[in-house]
């Protein structure tokens, strides 16, 4: 019986030592791994970022951990994240090939894909594209102000009633890109934008969800009927629904008059025919679908923070109106330009995307060679990850870091300033592609819903919970909101 409990122990002593982690040589410090998990089961599974910080206050501004058997490296605190993403972009710029949502998109398009010409090449045309329809110009302001018209509209028909904004500003922002992408704007009870928003949730919820994970760090799960398949079936619907509007395009486009960002793609492929190129139909439907969902999703739970903060922060509200009141005057639109003269708007726009840290972790990054960080060996391939939040919440870069004040953005002089720990849409050449529309969408929507309505905390609501729910992307919690109509210049009553 000794005998084969030594044996056993020894064997089992064996098996760690054929499955246990190796730290890489001069690699940054961080929590010891434990053999298939590396550092997973040491984090808080509702909400991670508390052991982020923890291991911050112990290790440092850079240290390891281990995703399954995979190193990664994390950068806390603005200095750390822009030496990385800025100063050695190129050396950080990679993106991982086993992650889930790599292998649901085949790594193309410009959000997952690894860093290389094809990516170069799509991000040069997305940006190009974006900015010859409009994007930072007055053509782009009335697509925005002319989605704002059915903001305004639903909330008008809501008035008295207690509604949930979600879904609204979710498919006001959908709607925006839409009319870049496919050269118009949706009913929002359209069957084809419902599905396709739809299909883009239910997709999202898995690639940011716990299942993504495990096929992560499982691979061989992956044979199995598990959850996780789902997102290649959902992706498949999205590929198919974008493909029948492709398909439509081919046949009414018009060479040279280009009515959206889907026939520059087709005059692009048509272009590059006789070279070798990566322009082709898998990678615009991916990188159709990369604008969509980006354009989508950070814009719309920015909005619902703000509204959440302006409803408990009734003098706040005020404030704004009165500033927008004065600025705007008898004006029926409002335009981008304005924001020049409105730094209080400007500061409170900003502070709702500080506190609503909606991309806490970026998309990882991957490092594309062999280098070094702060004297640290980084192996090519280790995955990098930008602890954003950290930048946004940090001592010392902040006046007020724990609380919604748009003070954080104002100077001493009530002058709107950016302080350089502000990077809610990341750093560097992986740059959120939609951060322009995103700050052209909220400051024209916020400026017009403002001057129009009082944002009211529903009395029967009891107090508001200002908790994120952790994910790839944060969100608040779902919550009401009642409307009450206002003119100009007329004061706000507090409610809440």
């Amino acid at each position: 019986m000794l005998t084969a409990l030594v044996l056993l122990c020894l064997g089992l002593f064996l098996l760690y030592l054929q499955f246990r982690i190796r730290r890489p040589k001069n690699f940054p410090p961080g929590p010891t791994p434990v053999p298939f998990f590396g550092n997973l089961l040491q984090l808080d599974r509702t909400n991670p970022l508390k052991d982020f910080d923890k291991f911050a206050q112990r290790y440092g501004s850079i240290y390891g951990l281990f995703i399954g058997s995979q190193p990664a490296v994390v950068l806390t605190g603005q200095k750390m994240i822009r030496e990385a993403l800025i100063t050695q972009a190129v050396e950080f710029a990679g993106r991982s090939d086993n992650m889930m949502v790599s292998h649901v998109t085949n790594s193309k398009g410009v959000i997952m894909a690894d860093y290389g010409e094809s990516w170069r090449e799509h991000r040069r045309f997305a940006l190009t594209t974006l900015r010859d329809f409009g994007l930072g110009k007055k053509s782009m302001e009335k697509r925005i102000l002319e989605e704002v018209k059915y903001i305004c509209s639903h909330l008008k028909e809501s008035v008295g009633k207690s509604i949930d904004p979600e879904h609204l500003y979710h498919q006001a922002a959908s709607n925006v890109i839409a009319s870049i992408i496919f050269g118009s704007r949706f009913n929002y009870q359209d069957e084809y934008f419902q599905i396709l928003i739809s299909s883009i949730e239910k997709l999202t919820k898995i690639i940011i969800g716990q299942w993504a994970m495990i096929y992560e760090i499982a691979p061989v799960l992956r044979i199995f009927p598990l959850p996780f398949c789902k997102a290649f079936q959902y992706y498949g619907e999205i590929k198919n629904h974008i493909l029948k509007v492709v398909d439509e395009h081919k046949k009414s486009r018009v060479t040279g008059e280009p009515r959206d960002l889907i026939d520059c793609y087709l005059e692009e492929i048509e272009k590059r025919a006789d070279q070798r190129t990566t322009f082709d139909d898998s990678q615009m439907v991916t990188l159709l679908f990369d604008l969509f969902a980006a354009g989508t999703e950070t814009t719309s739970n920015t909005l619902r923070t703000l509204t959440l903060y302006l409803m408990s922060h009734t003098h706040i509200q005020e404030q704004c109106q009165r500033e927008i009141d004065e600025v705007l005057g008898d004006r029926e639109h409002v335009t981008f330009e304005d924001r020049n003269a409105m730094p209080y708007v400007q500061a409170v726009i900003h502070e709702g995307q500080r506190v609503g840290d909606i991309a806490p972790l970026s998309l990882f990054h991957t490092a594309t060679t062999n280098t070094q960080l702060q004297g640290y060996n980084i192996p090519k391939g280790t995955i990098i990850i930008p602890y954003l939040s950290s930048a946004l919440r940090e001592k010392g870069q902040w006046k007020f870091p724990d609380e919604f004040n748009p003070q954080n953005f104002l100077n001493d002089k009530g002058e709107f300033v950016k302080p350089n720990a502000f990077m809610p849409f990341s750093a560097g050449s992986r740059v959120c592609l939609g951060e322009n529309l995103a700050r052209m969408e909220l400051f024209l929507i916020m400026v017009t819903v403002l001057r129009r309505f009082r944002l009211v905390w529903p009395e029967d609501a009891g107090e508001p919970d200002f908790k994120l729910i952790f994910g790839g992307t944060q969100s608040v919690k779902p919550y009401r909101l009642t409307v009450q109509l206002r003119t100009p210049g007329e004061t706000c009553k507090s409610v809440y």
